[in-house]
C-alpha cells in the first residue's frame, strides 16, 4: 500500500533551520505531484508548498524565500528545507501526493491529494 512517511522535525530556535523529509513508497513516484503542507492547533491545514512532477516548485507568501523543496525520484523523496524559521511556523507538518497537476486553482486544496503522511512537529521557539 501506498505510505508517506516524514522525518526531520523537531524543536529549533526562531532564526534556525530544519530539513524535513517525506519519503514515499507504493506508489510511482516521480508521476505525482507533492505537497506539504501545515496544521497548528485551532487552525486547518494550510498549504506551504508543493513540487510539480516537473520539478515546479510553489509556496505560500508567508514561507516564500525562506523555504524550498526539492523532490529527489530516484530515492522516491521529497525535501522541503525551511531557513530563518519563526514562531509562527510552528505546526505539524505532513506531505501529500496528487496524482492530478498541481493547478494554481487545486494546490492549495487539501482534497486534491490523494495520500497522506502521518506529520512531523515542528515547534520553534522565540
Amino acid at each position: 500500500q501506498v505510505q508517506l512517511v516524514e522525518s526531520g522535525g523537531g524543536l529549533v530556535q526562531a532564526g534556525g533551520s530544519l530539513r524535513l523529509a517525506c519519503a514515499a513508497s507504493g506508489l510511482t513516484f516521480s508521476t505525482y505531484g507533492m505537497g506539504w503542507f501545515r496544521q497548528a492547533p485551532g487552525k486547518e491545514r494550510e498549504f506551504v508548498a508543493g513540487i510539480s512532477r516537473s520539478y515546479a516548485a510553489y509556496y505560500t507568501g508567508s514561507v516564500q524565500g525562506r523555504f524550498t523543496t526539492s523532490r529527489d525520484n530516484a530515492e522516491n523523496t521529497v525535501y522541503l528545507r525551511m531557513n530563518n524559521l519563526k514562531p509562527e511556523d510552528t505546526a505539524v507538518y505532513y506531505c501529500a501526493a496528487s496524482k492530478a497537476p498541481l493547478y494554481l486553482s487545486s494546490r492549495s486544496n487539501p482534497k486534491t491529494y490523494d495520500y497522506w503522511g502521518q506529520g512531523t512537529q515542528v515547534t520553534v521557539s522565540s
